[in-house]
C-alpha cells in the first residue's frame, strides 16, 4: 500500500510555480508539436524551499535526498504510470505531471545502498532511464569501544547509515581533522585502527549527506565495559556489583550491574586531574523508577534520576563542587523503597 503523502498550502504553491516555470521555459510557444515518441529524463532538480524559506533554484542533480521534493524534466511524461527510485515504486500525484516535467517526493524507504542507482519513468511510450543515486540519511553515532583505546587498538563504532563511511579524528578548535583507517565496514558497524595522539579527541564518521560526530572523547572513560583507574573502594554492604553485566548496555557490550539493598551504596577511589574537564557524564537506567544519590570526593550531593530506560547525562562539575581532581565517587540508593537494582554506564568526563 503507498502512503498519500500531505502537504502545506505553502509548499504545494511553491510546487506549482516551480512547474510553471519549468514547463514555460520548455515550450517555445503554444502551438509547439507534442512529443510522442518514448520518454526521455533530461535532468532532475530540487523542488520546493531552502530552510531560509528561499525558492530552491532548478539546478540539475545526479544525488537526491528522501524525503525532498524533485523535478523530473523531460519530454514525453505525461502519460507517466509509475516512477521508480532504485526500483522502489514511490508515489506521484498525477496533477503535478505535464508532457516535460513532474514533481515528485523521494520516499524515505528507498533504498540506499546496494541499488540500481536509476530512476525510471514508465509511460504508456515506454520506460525513461537516468543514472540518478538516493543519498542514505546522514549517519548516526551510537558508540565506539572501547573509549580508553589507545595507537593501534581497533575500535568498533556502531550506528545507522554508514554508507561508504569516511572516519577521522574530528576537528577542533586548534587541530585539523586526521584521517583513521578503515578495517571493515557494514551499514552499522564500522572497525577501524586508532592512529597516533587520539587521546581527547572525538572520532567522527561521514557519508554522502553529512557528519555525526560521537559524544565521548577517547581517553576520557572511568566506565566502558571495565572500570578504569580505580585505586581503592567497593560497595558498603560487601555484594551487589557486577562490573561485567552482559545483559544490557548504554555503550559498548557491557554495563556496571549494582543490586542496591535500601540506602546501600560505596565508594570508589581515583586520581583523575579535572583541568581540562567541564562535566561528568554518565548513563543510568534502573529496574523501576527511583534515584541514587551522587557525590565527588564527599562533597555537594547530586541525584541522579533512575527510570527504566537508558538516560544518558552529562553534570557539570559546578554542580559537584568545582572539584580540581576526582579523588572519591560516592553511590548511594536512595528510593526510600526497599532498594533497587541499576545499571550503570558510560561514565567519564565531559571535555571543556
Amino acid at each position: 500500500m503507498k502512503n498519500i503523502k500531505i502537504v502545506s498550502f505553502t509548499a504545494c504553491i511553491a510546487w506549482v510555480l516551480t512547474l510553471l516555470v519549468f514547463t514555460s521555459c520548455s515550450n517555445d510557444d503554444s502551438s509547439a508539436s507534442v512529443y510522442t515518441g518514448a520518454p526521455v529524463i533530461e535532468s532532475v532538480s530540487p523542488s520546493g524551499y531552502n530552510v531560509d524559506g528561499s525558492l530552491k533554484p532548478l539546478t540539475p542533480v545526479t544525488i537526491g535526498d528522501p524525503k525532498n521534493y524533485y523535478v523530473i524534466h523531460g519530454k514525453g511524461l505525461l502519460s507517466t504510470q509509475k516512477i521508480y527510485f532504485n526500483d522502489f515504486d514511490t508515489y506521484f500525484r498525477p496533477t503535478f505531471v505535464t508532457d516535460t516535467d513532474i514533481i515528485v517526493l523521494i520516499d524515505e524507504n528507498t533504498p540506499y545502498a546496494n541499488a540500481s542507482n536509476q530512476l525510471k519513468v514508465v509511460t504508456n511510450s515506454g520506460t525513461a532511464v537516468f543514472d540518478f543515486k538516493v543519498a542514505p540519511p546522514v549517519p548516526t553515532f551510537t558508540s565506539f569501544n572501547y573509549i580508553n583505546c589507545t595507537e593501534g587498538d581497533q575500535v568498533t563504532i556502531k550506528g545507522k547509515y554508514f554508507l561508504n563511511p569516511i572516519v577521522t579524528l574530528a576537528k577542533t578548535a586548534t587541530e585539523p581533522e586526521v584521517p583513521v583507517t578503515v578495517i571493515s565496514s557494514t551499514l552499522e558497524e564500522i572497525v577501524v585502527k586508532i592512529p597516533a595522539n587520539a587521546n581527547y579527541r572525538n572520532l567522527a564518521v561521514t557519508n554522502i549527506s553529512g557528519t555525526a560526530t560521537s559524544l565521548e572523547a577517547i581517553g576520557t572513560a572511568l566506565y566502558d565495559d571495565k572500570l578504569y583507574g580505580m585505586e581503592w573502594g567497593g560497595p558498603w554492604s560487601g555484594k551487589g556489583v557486577n562490573f561485567d553485566f552482559d545483559g544490557d548496555s548504554y555503550q559498548g557490550g557491557k554495563s556496571w550491574q549494582w543490586v542496591f539493598g535500601g540506602w546501600d551504596g560505596g565508594n570508589w577511589g581515583f586520581n583523575v586531574d579535572m583541568t581540562r574537564y567541564k562535566a561528568m557524564r554518565i548513563a543510568v537506567k534502573g529496574a523501576k523508577n527511583g534515584q541514587v544519590n551522587f557525590s565527588v570526593n564527599g562533597g555537594a550531593n547530586y541525584v541522579i534520576p533512575v527510570t527504566t530506560t537508558w538516560v544518558y547525562m552529562e553534570i557539570p562539575l559546578s554542580k559537584l563542587g568545582n572539584p580540581s581532581s576526582v579523588t572519591m565517587l560516592t553511590f548511594q540508593e536512595s528510593n526510600n523503597d526497599g532498594g533497587n537494582t541499576v545499571l550503570f554506564d558510560d561514565i567519564g568526563f565531559v571535555l571543556k
